[in-house]
Parts: structure tokens; sequence; C-alpha cells
């Protein structure tokens, strides 16, 4: 591609841009930054796109700046939200910026001789703020008009909750922050996602009218799954975290391998480095070799190393492995535990299994796996029966505290995939 411009088209990647962003990006390296907010102490995959949209002007030679939105966090920002946001202490705010500076740190190059990236904090400089001296220099500059016809604001009044000053105020905070860095760094583009259209181009306004520049925006389409749910949760509801603390990159893994066919080409356009012949190439693997999700599996082993780098995907495959009868050998409770943690369960005490142990067979029928010990011996005669993944053919066997995982697990497999986990208690 000639210009990052021309990628973001093929891609699909572009929402909506003002008027003179291609001619920019065209003629001149550019700073430019994508706000993230630290409403949390860890990123999701919502925010993942942006950060692999900064990634991307860094390799066309572009300076990037991730601002770290320190300052607006404790404000909170209206777009996309029904209701007002839980304001957030000074502290939580530093704890939460702080880690995700460290997720940044996974995906753009800070180290580069020609272009490095930047972090900012917004609390640095809009801390330092007075109330008149804000309302002076830069509330002047919008009416009450202007703001109320913002999609992030209209919305909002409509609603019976309304809208308080404090998120009415969060567009000019936005808005100045552009200015700041423009004057900082020369930073003439803004990038996030369409939800904050208004708020970007209200940064353009301020600097234009401010400094007589014209600065830039563009902004990227909100993803959603086929049935038009919002993208970066699972079936069960719950986010799916940069930090391997809090979705493990097992989990992590398996979120994108789980992509749905329609919108798996989608996903390796907006969120790997793939050319676009290599995603023809799995453009056609999904039309006549759907079941075997290669597109999926590329795009679950790309995001994954990008993420978590390839100690991060090797525990992922390793992990996805074990779930279909691969061996469990290095994996510590914690891992285990994570990948059959959706998976029927059932408990035994530690001092059952101390010394000589119980026949295993006992052990099926007291946990669930068979109904009772006459079949659990027929299932294990017949060599139906998976200890750790290990087929038992003994229907004598024993087993001890010695052949559990750490001390607090079995894995039990009945057949290909009926999986059950025996957790062992005090």
């Amino acid at each position: 591609m000639s210009n990052i411009f021309d990628e973001w088209k093929w891609r699909g990647l572009l929402f909506d841009n003002t008027e003179e962003a291609e001619k920019l990006l065209s003629s001149e390296k550019v700073v430019a930054y994508n706000g993230f907010d630290p409403t949390a102490d860890s990123l999701h995959v919502g925010n993942l796109l942006p950060m692999i949209g900064l990634a991307r002007l860094q390799r066309y030679g572009h300076q990037p700046i991730a601002l770290a939105g320190g300052g607006t966090g404790m404000i909170g920002d209206p777009s996309g939200r029904s209701t007002e946001r839980n304001l957030l202490t000074p502290d939580e705010i530093v704890h939460n910026v702080e880690q995700i500076k460290i997720q940044l740190g996974m995906v753009l190059d800070f180290d580069s001789k020609t272009n490095p990236a930047r972090i900012v904090n917004n609390m640095d400089w809009l801390s330092e703020l007075s109330m008149i001296e804000f309302l002076r220099d830069t509330g002047k500059h919008f009416s009450v008009n202007y703001m109320t016809s913002k999609d992030s604001v209209k919305s909002r009044l409509d609603r019976e909750s309304g809208l308080s000053y404090t998120e009415f105020s969060y567009m000019l905070l936005q808005a100045y922050d552009f200015l700041h860095l423009y004057r900082t760094f020369g930073c003439k583009l803004q990038a996030g996602g369409s939800d904050q259209w208004g708020n970007i181009t209200a940064g353009t306004t301020l600097v234009r009218k401010v400094e007589g520049v014209p600065v830039q925006a563009v902004v990227y389409p909100l993803i959603t799954r086929s049935d038009g749910s919002k993208f970066g949760k699972t079936a069960d509801g719950d986010s799916v975290w940069l930090d391997p603390n809090r979705t493990s990159p097992y989990r992590f893994y398996q979120f994108f391998l789980n992509t749905e066919d329609d919108k798996v080409l989608e996903m390796l356009r907006f969120y790997t480095f793939l050319l676009q012949e290599e995603i023809g190439e799995y453009e056609v693997a999904v039309q006549e070799r759907p079941h075997l999700r290669e597109a999926q599996k590329r795009l679950a082993h790309e995001v994954t190393s990008l993420l978590h780098g390839e100690e991060g995907l090797k525990k992922a495959t390793t992990a996805t492995d074990v779930f279909f009868g691969g061996e469990l050998v290095g994996l510590g409770a914690g891992e285990v535990e994570d990948i059959f943690a959706d998976v029927p369960s059932g408990t035994v005490e530690k001092e059952t299994l101390s010394g000589e142990g119980v026949p295993l067979a006992n052990l099926l029928a007291d946990v669930g796996v068979a109904k009772s010990r006459g079949e659990a011996r027929r299932l294990l005669g017949n060599g139906g029966i998976y200890l750790n993944n290990i087929q038992v053919n003994d229907p004598t066997q024993g087993v001890t505290l010695d052949q559990s995982i750490d001390g607090q697990f079995m894995v039990i497999r009945k057949g290909k995939k009926s999986y059950h986990l025996v957790k062992i208690v005090s």
C-alpha cells in the first residue's frame, strides 16, 4: 500500500474522516493520537482495534501517541452510555493508568529511533487548569447549541435520567487534549471509535479556532457480532480483557477461535497485520473448507501472540490441545482449572486419596462420571476412561493423591469429549 489511508480503505476501517485527512497522511509524517479510558485496570478487546490502529500508523512512519485519560477518566465519557459512569478516585485512576501503559507497550514500539511511540496522561495538564482559565480560553469557543447537537449528548438528553453537567463538560476537556497535544508535540490527527466522532471533531474545531491550523480526524467502525450484540464479551456476558490475570491467554485465544464464519474475515482485516493477498486465501478457505476453521485458527494465533507473546500463545495452544486429548504434562492447577472451568465437576476429600488411595471405579461413581461402580468398571474395562488424558484399561486400577495435579485437581474424560473435573478438598 502506498499509504495508510489506502490500507484503512481495503480493510474497511474507515467509518468517517475529516475532509483533508487523506491528504495530510499522504503528504507528511504525522503525529497522531488515540485516547484510552482508564475506567478499569485493564483494556479489553474493544480497545485493541484503536491500539492496532496506532501501530499501523507507526508502521507507515507516523508517530503515535497513546493518551491515557487520567484526567477525563475522573469525569466519565457519556458516549455510547445510557447512564452516568461511577466516578473513580484519583488513586484508582493512577493505578489503572499504570496497568494500561503495560498493555499499550505490547503493541506499540517505544524504542524506535525514527518515530517512537509515546504514552501521555492528560491528568498532567488538565489538573493544572483553573476553572476560570478553562471557561475563558476553551468554553467560549463552543455554543450550547453546538454541543447539544452531538449524538453523544443528544441521546442522553432524550432520556429521563438526563445528562449531568459533569459529563456535559467531557467534550470540552477532550477538545482541549487535542489542542494541548498540537501545541506540545505538533499532533495533527486524532483517531478513535465512531462513537467518539462528536468529541473528536470538537477537538479539530478548537485547534482551528485557537491556532488557525486545520487538524484532522478519522474514526473506525464499532464492531458487533453477527446478531448485532456488542463485540468484546463472551457468550456469558463477561468482558474479554487484555490483562492475562483477568482473561487468561487460553480464554483469549478461544474467544477469537470461536469467531463466526461470517465475521472472521472482517476480524482478520481489523485485528491482524496480514496482507490483502493472505486474507484473500483465507476467504477461499472459509468458502471451501469452513469445517477446518483455518481462518479462525490464524486469527486466534495472530492476536494472541501480539498481546501475550510467544509464551502466552504456547500456553493457549497447549491448553486447547489438552481439551482435545493432549497431554496435561507441564500444566499447573490454575491453568487446569481455567481450561475446565465450564465442565461438570465433583469433589473428593484429600484424605480419601492419601496412602493407597481408592479404586478409580469408586471415584467415578462418587463424582457422577458413572451411574454406579459396576458401570464404572465396565467403562474402565472397555478403555472408555482417561485419567488426566491417559487411557485406563484396568477396571481394578486405584487412584492416589500422587496422580493429582498439584494436589488440587484430577481430570477425567469419558469417551472423546465428555470431561469431568475432580476437585480435591481438605
